[in-house]
């Protein structure tokens, strides 16, 4: 038996399932891509603020401007394009679009030092392992040059100390460098985590006061170069420029040849060779003037010495370090997904992905598990289940026969412990899916098509479970995982795809699968004349696959496109694993 027949003899049931689905908000990533860059104002729904359709277009138009491409004012495909370069984390707008009317394209914050001679130091330097061609000397090297080219058009001195708690003579930051300098990864404390390799290379803070004023971080993921080929890493001398630019008052540019422009665009060349764009040069002495004659007061603190000599550039092709692949956020399977805090974790591996409260993938690069829950083990092959305890607002790891208990990010002493203190019989497995039901507020343990509750106020499994899973219909009875978003809504996942029971219904009627990755993850959909692959019969028995490619000469209802055949492609899945 083929289930493509069952799917073409049932067209009428899929088309009037498919018809009923709410369409996929394609511009979600864009609308929080707009907002991070200071394009649109994020909606505020306690005021009723919320986007318009005039808004979006008037903010996607100023972002295609500022970025040089053709004014749509669509989420087009070079506007998307755009949108996934490498960049600067911080935004290309502060305060107002109308900066962008302005007739010089540099653009000024308003902040600067009170003073010329400046202090910097390098806290930390790049990880070995992921930026093998730069010693820590070559690092300091690079720093002095990128400094240089802004001392070279004004009054600022640079002057290195080796440490904070050095010599700096900065109001506000006494004994204190003025520009400190490191490399960090993920979550670091200053509200704007680093995304992995690729999206956001770097960000620096404008002068102040504030303890952090000054300071530039660099992703300590990316691999870090000089002088190497454009594609072979970033290139540090030319990001650093970029960020030492904010660090003494300049915003982004919106002049693509600009190094005060938003996105990475390679290297800038020899730093010997390297001089600052008419928009830059004129945008820095507008805060701090020319550069002074010679006949000048000596500085308070000593310059900075002669620059220190740049070693050759390394070989054309320098040696390839291979980095751990990365997984594939669009194939599904994920082996835990979780709300936490408002917010959904889809876990795989070493990885998860993170899913804001309005919906927006907050990168599309996955980030490591240990970089940010600290108390697993070092290494473990991968998260069983994940859920936030709703009695103390702790969050519980099951990995296979133990499980973790954390407050927020570190683990609680005396943990692992074993999941049978739990009372779920797993047979020297372990959970597979945990959740908390809005109906009830009882936690869900789900192994083996079937199903415990929990009690967590009394820390016990209530009387008469374990049950058969296939109570909760129209669903699959082994998820992947489960949670509750939104209005209190179940979400049920497996593999690619994902089921939503109403307020958390029981006894709903079949719910209609959609696209995990298109939803979800913001993938692609998958191309109009692409077919399914054949699944193997889920129950055993002979001559009986899940297979659409033989219908209809080929094709399954050649008219449906995009979502639709998500959706129909989902629903006849559902079908085959229940007629078949």
């Amino acid at each position: 038996m083929r289930c493509g027949a069952v799917c073409v003899s049932l067209a009428g049931i899929c088309l009037t399932m498919v018809s009923a689905a709410p369409a996929f908000n394609e511009y979600s990533k864009g609308l929080d891509w707009l907002s991070r860059y200071g394009y649109l104002p994020p909606p505020d729904p306690r005021t009723g603020k919320l986007q318009t359709k005039e808004g979006i277009e008037r903010a996607l138009r100023v972002m295609q401007r500022f970025g040089g491409i053709k004014e749509t004012g669509k989420l087009d495909k070079a506007t998307m394009s755009l949108m996934e370069r490498p960049r600067c984390s911080l935004p290309d707008i502060i305060g107002t679009s109308e900066l962008l009317r302005r007739r010089k394209r540099y653009a000024l914050t308003g902040l600067t030092w009170s003073r010329t001679q400046l202090t910097w130091s390098v806290d930390s330097y790049p990880n070995r392992s992921q930026s093998p061609t730069l010693s820590d000397r070559l690092v300091d090297t690079l720093i002095h040059w990128a400094l240089n080219i802004w001392s070279e058009v004004t009054p600022l001195q640079f002057n290195q100390v080796s440490k904070p708690g050095g010599v700096g003579t900065g109001v506000g930051r006494q004994q204190e460098p003025d520009i400190r300098v490191s490399f960090n990864s993920s979550y670091h404390q200053d509200g704007y985590p680093f995304d992995g390799p690729g999206g956001t290379l770097a960000h620096a803070f404008f002068p102040g006061e504030h303890p952090i004023s000054g300071d530039a971080h660099f992703d300590d993921q990316e691999t870090w170069t000089y002088g190497s080929p454009d594609g072979e890493g970033t290139d540090l001398f030319t990001v650093a420029i970029h960020e030492f630019g904010h660090a003494l008052g300049l915003s982004h540019s919106s002049s693509p040849h600009s190094i005060m422009a938003p996105y990475y665009n390679g290297s800038v060349g020899d730093p010997r060779k390297y001089i600052l764009p008419p928009d830059d040069r004129e945008g820095i002495q507008q805060l701090y003037g020319k550069k002074e004659s010679r006949n000048t007061k000596p500085p308070k603190i000593p310059p900075t010495p002669s620059l220190p000599k740049l070693p050759s550039p390394p070989p054309r092709r320098p040696t390839r370090y291979p980095r751990p692949a990365l997984p594939d956020r669009c194939v599904g399977g994920f082996d835990a997904i979780a709300n936490i805090r408002g917010e959904v974790f889809f876990f795989k591996g070493q990885y998860f992905w993170r899913i804001q409260r309005s919906g927006s993938l907050v990168s599309l690069n996955p980030a490591l598990i240990s970089n940010f829950w600290h108390g697993l083990p070092a290494r473990f092959p991968h998260i069983d289940a994940v859920y936030e305890r709703t009695t103390d607002s702790n969050i519980i790891f099951f990995i296979g026969d133990q499980y973790w208990v954390f407050k927020d990010t570190a683990a609680l002493p005396n943990y692992p412990k074993p999941v049978s203190d739990w009372g779920v019989d797993v047979g020297g497995g372990g959970v597979r899916a945990a959740f908390v039901w809005a109906h009830n507020g009882k936690t869900y343990l789900f192994r083996g098509g079937l199903f415990w509750r929990h009690d967590d106020r009394e820390g016990r499994i209530d009387p008469g479970y374990p049950k058969e899973a296939t109570l909760w219909n129209g669903v699959p009875p082994e998820p992947d995982d489960i949670i509750t978003w939104g209005d209190g809504d179940a979400y049920f996942f497996k593999d690619n795809y994902y089921w939503v029971q109403k307020k958390g219904g029981l006894s709903e009627e079949a719910a209609m699968p959609r696209s995990l990755a298109v939803d979800w993850m913001k993938c692609p959909p998958p191309p109009t004349t692409s077919q399914p692959h054949a699944v193997p019969d889920p129950k055993g028995r002979g001559g009986c696959t899940c297979d659409l490619n033989n219908s209809h000469n080929g094709e399954v209802l050649p008219l449906l496109r995009g979502s639709y055949w998500l959706s129909l492609q989902g629903v006849c899945w559902l079908l085959c694993l229940t007629f078949c």
